[in-house]
């Protein structure tokens, strides 16, 4: 391997180390979200996940809202997304990077799609 060249794997790990490091500045930016965006107050929001793109530029976050569905969930997500530049300034706050991060707020369905399955082998 040439000199300064780095390794495939070592490029892939970077994405998913600021991913990680953005869900914890998330994680604290959500817990004072109640003053920016009312509409969220006592809302309790998981984050699952957050994707990084291979440039750092872009950041698929992965959220449940705990007890809704449906279009109340997809409200909160909305919401989300309209305060998103709300979310990018709290990350630029906690994480040091080179460019800032445009984030886009996505429903995670997994813990739905967990629960379904989990019925349909209770019933079995």
């Amino acid at each position: 391997m040439k000199r300064g060249a780095k390794s495939q794997n070592a490029s892939s790990q970077r994405p998913l180390r600021v991913g990680e490091e953005i869900r914890h500045a998330l994680a604290e930016g959500l817990s004072n979200i109640s003053f920016v965006a009312p509409e969220l107050e006592g809302i309790s929001i998981t984050i699952s996940q957050v994707e990084v793109s291979p440039d750092l530029r872009h950041a698929n976050v992965f959220v449940t809202p705990f007890g809704y569905s449906g279009e109340d969930a997809e409200r909160i997500i909305k919401s989300l997304n309209k305060h998103s530049g709300y979310f990018r300034h709290e990350v630029d706050r906690r994480v040091a990077l080179k460019f800032s991060a445009k984030l886009k707020f996505i429903y995670d369905t997994s813990f739905d799609t967990a629960a379904k399955m989990e019925d349909l082998l209770r019933d079995q």
